[in-house]
């Protein structure tokens, strides 16, 4: 069968790889669509330290059931499903705690274990233990259902951040996960939700299809300012900063009403992960950081329910749609920012 599998940075290739078969509590899937995130792109690019090289690439999962393996029960063929993408123990300290996010033992599927770039992959059985392998409702398609990962991890920071009723939200960063957050924070009843994004047509695309109450290029405009003007400066009780930027984080900081949350959403450069923080302003406007790592078993079942009962409506979100033969072209247009989400059906 054909694979997508990283050997180093810069060095994925398109090429024939064994066919797996499933051994004791593991499930074969034939794959109908995995998506491409941000990630995907900076593995290519730079390579991750969990990563298992050779090593088929993908995370956002979902397939149908072609062969159970010995000591598996309640799957069948033909069963419709998406899989989580990190996989926790679910026997350490935090996950028995509740706190899977955190687990310290995480793996990932398409870092230690073959992913979903690929026409067939074995669900290991250390995602069936963890309940982590989901059925599609009826009424969804393959590929809304590979966009679950991705807003489960959404959901796990608004989570954090106790997006609600009546808030006034900020959302910096105008990709595929942006776009996710401005809809869920809709759900969760958000008074308004402002989208921020440094680039004029990339911050179009997306307000285009998710419609937040207002946009602020930051290429062009002061984004505090802009905040401060929409809000009669009393600033946002909610800042996302969806964006691998340290100058978001410092900003948001500024922008924050009395009381706000701040979700560090987007992860920074591990050569340029340190910010500046003027702690007097979390001090005397009692402001919280949190910030979000990822999603749970919980969260994907989660992120499922509010797709098919169209909370969060996604399918508008998959704006290419490319065989298994074009994945590194996939990754070259998420790379360029020419997309909102790109899903790759095998």
């Amino acid at each position: 069968m054909k694979g997508a599998v990283f050997y180093a940075p810069g060095d994925v290739r398109l090429e024939e790889v064994p066919e797996p078969t499933p051994g004791p509590g593991k499930v074969k899937l034939r794959i109908r669509n995995c998506s491409t995130c941000g990630t995907d792109v900076k593995i290519f690019k730079n390579g991750h330290p969990n990563m298992s090289p050779p090593q088929v690439m993908g995370h956002e999962i979902a397939g149908e059931v072609v062969e159970v393996g010995p000591d598996v029960a309640g799957w069948q063929p033909s069963d419709r499903v998406q899989v989580i993408a990190a996989i926790p123990c679910g026997r350490c300290d935090e996950c028995t705690r509740g706190r899977m996010t955190v687990c310290p033992n995480q793996t990932s599927m398409g870092y230690q274990y073959p992913g979903g770039f690929a026409e067939y992959m074995v669900v290991p059985s250390a995602v069936l233990a963890v309940d982590g392998l989901n059925r599609i409702p009826d009424n969804l398609g393959f590929d809304e259902a590979s966009v679950a990962e991705p807003l489960a991890c959404v959901l796990n920071g608004q989570e954090l951040a106790r997006v609600g009723e009546g808030d006034d939200v900020i959302v910096v960063g105008s990709g595929p996960i942006g776009c996710l957050h401005v809809r869920l924070a809709r759900s969760r009843g958000a008074r308004r939700v402002f989208l921020a994004d440094l680039n004029r047509e990339r911050l179009q695309m997306a307000a285009d299809l998710v419609k937040p109450d207002a946009t602020i290029c930051s290429g062009e405009t002061d984004i505090v300012g802009a905040v401060n003007d929409l809000t009669d400066g009393r600033g946002v009780d909610v800042a996302i900063t969806a964006a691998a930027a340290g100058v978001t984080q410092e900003q948001a900081l500024q922008y924050a009403a009395r009381q706000g949350r701040i979700s560090f959403f987007g992860g920074l450069p591990k050569d340029n992960s340190v910010i500046a923080c003027d702690s007097n302003l979390v001090h005397y406007r009692e402001l919280t950081i949190v910030g979000a790592n990822g999603s749970s078993p919980q969260h994907n079942k989660e992120a499922l329910r509010l797709i098919s009962t169209g909370g969060v409506p996604v399918s508008d979100l998959i704006t290419h749609r490319l065989p298994l033969e074009s994945v590194l072209d996939a990754l070259q247009i998420v790379a360029a920012g020419e997309a909102i989400k790109v899903t790759i059906e095998p």
